[in-house]
């Protein structure tokens, strides 16, 4: 074997190595960023902001109406109220654009989502006429949406039962 094929196959094996250590970091960078999201996704939730606002609409009486839903909030409890509705906001974009997986958002908040917008379903819809904007709470509703679709392919089941025989 001369030196020129030599250094073809040490130049070979160079760029075969770079490939795949490039592959190996992006790999390693988007489980980064999941994870870091994920994070995030952990830190709204634990906010007292959050909790406070979240609370607060879970209570509500079911079909209440949107004037109904005002009194009982007053503004403060509307200002909680937007801030809930713009944390599913929030978690609706990131998941279109592939930020959150699905798994992820529905182990965390499919019930409070659902029931979220089942509580505030007046209300929204009375803010879209009254604003003539039918993007209020879009990706709030689209996110509800998928999570629905989720339960009526395969219900709900409570993690302590569904993942009863995990062992560590």
């Amino acid at each position: 074997m001369d030196i020129s094929t030599i250094a073809n196959l040490i130049n070979a094996f160079a760029v075969t190595a770079g490939v795949i250590f490039a592959a190996a970091q992006i790999s390693y960078y988007r489980r980064r960023r999941r994870r870091d999201a994920m994070l995030e996704l952990v830190k709204s939730f634990q906010s007292p902001a959050f909790s406070k606002a979240l609370r607060r609409v879970v209570e509500l009486p079911d079909n209440a109406s949107a004037e109904e839903i005002q009194k009982i909030l007053g503004p403060e409890g509307e200002d909680e109220m937007v801030h809930l509705t713009a944390t599913w906001e929030t978690i609706g974009i990131l998941l279109f654009h592939g930020e959150f997986t699905i798994d992820i958002v529905d182990d965390f908040f499919s019930g409070p989502i659902l029931i979220s917008w089942r509580k505030l379903l007046p209300y929204t819809l009375a803010l879209r006429k009254k604003y003539e904007r039918e993007t209020w709470s879009e990706w709030f509703q689209w996110l509800t949406e998928r999570m629905a679709e989720r339960e009526e392919r395969a219900p709900a089941v409570p993690a302590y039962i569904a993942h009863r025989d995990w062992k560590a």
